[in-house]
């Protein structure tokens, strides 16, 4: 008798257990386009020239809906771009970028379709955006803006969490007849 095994086979599909195949997810970009920009020049329209050291402040906002022909939807990056004079804090510019990309999407789970559009999606026209504020910013007599990579994941992440806060807080004040002010 021997005390050897054999693993042959073990590797194997089992015909009694239903195979799980992951769903195959299909996504195109059917189009990308600037939404709304604005670029407000407060440096220029005061006159003001020379060197200054910026203070920039950069508010990312995304939003997502479904289109009206299947598997398609509309995602929406919107950055408000702020740069103050670190010494005065005055104001040197204000820029506001909508931008949008249509996607059709079509293999995700209903569960994971929210999270795909607002990670996924936007970090792959990320880079047009970054260009546009590059572009604008250096079009408005301004060293180019080259914006960090965004971390849409912990973006979403934060954004989860806000909204559990926001409804606990609701909760908590529904429940103790006392208005919570975020």
């Amino acid at each position: 008798m021997s005390d050897e095994t054999s693993n042959a086979g073990a590797d194997a599909p089992n015909p009694d257990q239903p195979t799980q195949q992951q769903p195959q997810i299909t996504q195109r970009i059917l189009g990308q386009y600037v939404r709304d920009m604005s670029f407000e020049n407060i440096m220029a329209q005061k006159g003001v020239t020379g060197e200054v050291q910026p203070e920039i402040q950069v508010q990312v906002n995304l939003d997502a809906k479904k289109r009206t022909q299947d598997n398609q939807y509309e995602v929406v990056t919107k950055l408000n771009i702020t740069s103050k004079t670190k010494d005065k804090g005055d104001m040197l510019f204000v820029l506001e970028l909508e931008y949008s990309g249509i996607f059709l999407i079509e293999g995700v789970p209903e569960a994971q379709l929210h999270p795909y559009l607002l990670i996924e999606c936007p970090r792959q026209t990320f880079p047009f955006v970054r260009r546009i504020v590059s572009d604008l910013t250096r079009d408005g007599g301004f060293p180019p803006l080259n914006l960090e990579t965004i971390d849409f994941l912990a973006l979403y992440r934060q954004e989860i969490a806000r909204r559990t806060s926001q409804q606990a807080a609701a909760t908590n004040g529904d429940a103790s007849g006392n208005d919570t002010i975020a």
